[in-house]
């Protein structure tokens, strides 16, 4: 077994001079992924630039009962579009529909930059969503062809450095635009960084593409359908119920049933799809399916808690806006060195078994020690907690979607990597809509007992803290514990919910990382595939 297994080892680490990375220089390398840094900050500045305008969009466009539909339009949109842009990476090249998305995102701002009314807006904000949807998913994928699984340790930190940037700048941009020129200049401004983008990804970004072996590609509409339907209900669920409608209203129970509904028969149509959007063969595969856990998992617990953190730091610790803001950068500075960090060891050694181990076990203790926090509980203490939770995402970011990727042949590896986002997204949007039900009792709960007025839970989001600030100390105190005990009880919850993919992580199985790109003959073999090195480490056992 131990020579079976060093065998298949150096089998899969064996260069090739077939692989995409090996064919350029670190140069190129780096020349051609800066195209792909003005994308991702495209995808990570849209929402932090658009969301301290939406007051004054309001004001000029009216619509103040629909202002909620500029984000869920994009949020659905681009939630729906994220496995469908995978797939027809695989089907037509991975750089044709990224640079197609990238038009699309572009058309899609210029058009609600020139919106009449609220109805325009939301309309040209989804069409900026399915543009959206296949940026990050299209990043992924380009990365993937460009670099094997065993050399992007080396220059995914260039990538994650794009992450503070966005989170440091967005606000700040948005929040001059708003004051200093008009609110539709925080959808021109990706006009030019997206002309940047292709202009560089067309010059200097060469993939090699094979396509399927069909003469004629059929594209699996019928499956984008009906996830379409599935999808839509359960974001518009999980989006209206607590907030429009009540949880056992008609109208969420009705779109929890055309949920199920839908998803049954998404999976019934997928299974006899020649070409499905979302191949559920890829969730026979171990190392696939523990990874798209736990990204599931880490996006539930990360997204649903840090959507609140900003409550406690506004409310509790008296913080403004832009310094909650800012307050985020010790965990994402700390996401960033470990990303960088585990990616260089990754690479050097060719394992990454421990990278989600760890993950978990440092998201889960970042989460605990959050459910800490109380009235008292200085900036730098929150901080530190920070820096933890930062490394535990560090630590999974990067690695769960190497391990998705490199559990698939690569004419998967776009069909893999839409799956593994849209089911991180779909993980992130429950997540905030289950822990915010639960901060809504807590506070609810807190304020209803107190006994110093008719405040309630919508005050959480209506309250600004300097409006807080008019209220009487009594009140002030009152809400200031209600705010504590609902963040306390969101982050005790997601860390318990991490624990799962803590369980998860310790059955990832240390599959060879693939050291080239080059496809895989299925008649023959190369002895590069990590799926076909680990059938064999298994049959040699047997």
């Amino acid at each position: 077994m131990a020579h079976a297994e060093q065998a298949v080892s150096e089998a899969a680490s064996a260069p090739s001079e077939s692989g995409a990375g090996s064919q350029l220089t670190p140069r190129q390398i780096l020349t051609a992924m800066s195209g792909l840094m003005i994308a991702m900050l495209l995808a990570q500045l849209d929402n932090m630039i658009v969301a301290p305008a939406l007051p004054t969009i309001v004001g000029d466009l009216g619509g103040l009962n629909h202002l909620s539909w500029v984000v869920t339009a994009y949020i659905l949109a681009s939630t729906i579009a994220t496995p469908i842009w995978g797939k027809l990476g695989d089907l037509f090249g991975h750089k044709l529909t990224f640079m197609t998305s990238i038009v699309l995102f572009l058309i899609g701002s210029a058009l609600c930059g020139v919106s009449q009314d609220m109805t325009q807006l939301i309309l040209f904000r989804a069409f900026q969503g399915i543009g959206a949807g296949g940026l990050i998913v299209g990043i992924m994928s380009v990365i993937g062809m460009l670099l094997s699984p065993r050399e992007r340790g080396k220059y995914i930190g260039v990538m994650m450095a794009v992450m503070p940037a966005a989170m440091i700048a967005g606000p700040l941009i948005g929040g001059f635009i708003t004051d200093h020129a008009s609110w539709r200049w925080a959808f021109y401004v990706n006009i030019p960084l997206g002309i940047i983008s292709l202009f560089v990804i067309w010059s200097t970004l060469h993939l090699t593409h094979e396509q399927k072996g069909d003469d004629k590609v059929a594209v699996d509409w019928a499956g984008a359908a009906v996830l379409t339907v599935w999808v839509t209900a359960l974001i518009l669920a999980i989006t209206w119920g607590g907030n429009q409608y009540a949880w056992g209203s008609v109208q969420i129970l009705g779109l929890e049933v055309i949920t199920v509904v839908g998803l049954v028969a998404f999976l019934l149509v997928e299974r006899r799809a020649t070409h499905p959007i979302i191949g559920l063969h890829l969730f026979g595969i171990r190392n696939f399916s523990l990874a798209t856990a736990m990204g599931f998992v880490a996006g539930f617990a990360m997204f649903g808690a840090i959507t609140f953190l900003p409550q406690f730091q506004q409310f509790v610790q008296g913080q403004s806006a832009t310094s909650s803001g800012l307050l985020l950068m010790p965990m994402m500075l700390s996401a960033v060195v470990f990303s960088i960090g585990g990616g260089q060891l990754i690479s050097r050694t060719g394992h990454y078994k421990a990278f989600p181990i760890l993950g978990t076990a440092l998201l889960g203790t970042g989460l605990a020690l959050f459910s800490t926090m109380g009235l008292d509980t200085p900036t730098g203490v929150t901080a530190l907690y920070m820096v933890v939770l930062g490394a535990g995402m560090g630590c999974l970011m990067q690695t769960t979607n190497l391990i998705a990727q490199n559990s698939v042949e690569l004419r998967d590896l776009g069909s893999a990597t839409g799956t593994s986002t849209f089911v991180r997204n779909l993980g992130g949007s429950l997540g905030v809509a289950a822990l915010g039900a639960i901060y809504a009792h807590h506070v609810t709960t807190s304020l209803s007992g107190s006994g110093v007025g008719k405040i309630s839970v919508e005050s959480t989001t209506s309250l600004t803290p300097a409006a807080l600030q008019s209220l009487p100390p009594a009140v002030q105190d009152v809400f200031r514990s209600a705010v504590a005990d609902g963040t306390q009880a969101i982050f005790f919850w997601a860390a318990l919910v991490t624990v799962f993919g803590f369980v998860a992580s310790w059955f990832v199985r240390q599959v060879p990382l693939r050291t080239s790109n080059a496809p895989v003959d299925p008649g023959k073999g190369t002895g590069n595939d990590p799926v076909e090195a680990a059938e064999a480490v298994e049959g040699m056992a047997v």
